[in-house]
């Protein structure tokens, strides 16, 4: 069971979506294609948020990213409890999952592609907020998602393969172009528009220089 939540902080609004406990977060963690956010230390859900076109994780608006660490915090039986919780986010392709960790545990293949969040204590309003869009769908879909996505941005890749493949052959054919320009430069000076002479009067008349003199 996935529990999904719409931060309307910014315009558009954006996606949250959480795992229902540690067996759900396995879950998310095999199928992320988002940021991850995860109380620091503690035990909580793993709150994944969907980027938009053009946003990237480390340049998130503040109110957005307050929202998450809320959330996450909300989201820990114990982290709920206390104040002054660190919460850390990192990109999802960063986060690191091996046999040996209990379920639902990660760990980051970087340690300096993570952020921390400080959050003093639980806001109310922010929680209510955000419960108030709260649907819950099925953790079967999240596969689903990562392929759609991902045929997505294999279809944007391949179109722009071809865009640079175009504009490769353009500038190809420009030079070929130029290279033959200057090389008849010459040519092209002597001869008309007609395909005849140049109009320049010859000596074909037989006349000598001399006789002008």
């Amino acid at each position: 069971m996935v529990y999904y939540f719409v931060s309307n902080v910014i315009d558009p609004p954006t996606k949250l979506y959480v795992g229902k406990d540690k067996f759900e977060n396995e879950e998310l963690i095999k199928y992320g294609w988002e940021e991850d956010f995860h109380a620091d230390n503690l035990s909580s859900a793993h709150v994944y948020l969907r980027l938009r076109p053009g946003q990237t994780w480390d340049n998130l608006p503040a109110a957005l990213i307050e929202d998450c660490a809320q959330l996450t915090k909300a989201n820990s039986i114990e982290g709920n409890k206390k104040d002054n919780v660190n919460v850390i986010y990192t990109p999802w392709s960063n986060l690191q999952k091996n046999a040996s960790m209990a379920i639902g545990q990660v760990g980051f293949h970087n340690s300096k592609q993570t952020r921390i969040i400080h959050v003093p204590v639980r806001l109310n309003p922010t929680i209510n907020r955000l419960n108030k869009t709260r649907t819950i769908g099925s953790a079967d879909t999240l596969f689903a998602d990562k392929e759609e996505h991902l045929a997505e941005l294999r279809t944007k890749a391949r179109e722009k393969a071809k865009q640079a493949a175009k504009e490769s052959e353009k500038l190809r054919k420009d030079r070929r172009d130029e290279k033959w320009a200057r090389e008849h430069a010459y040519e092209t000076l002597m001869k008309g528009e007609d395909g005849e002479g140049s109009g320049l009067k010859s000596n074909e008349d037989g006349f000598d220089e001399d006789d002008f003199m």
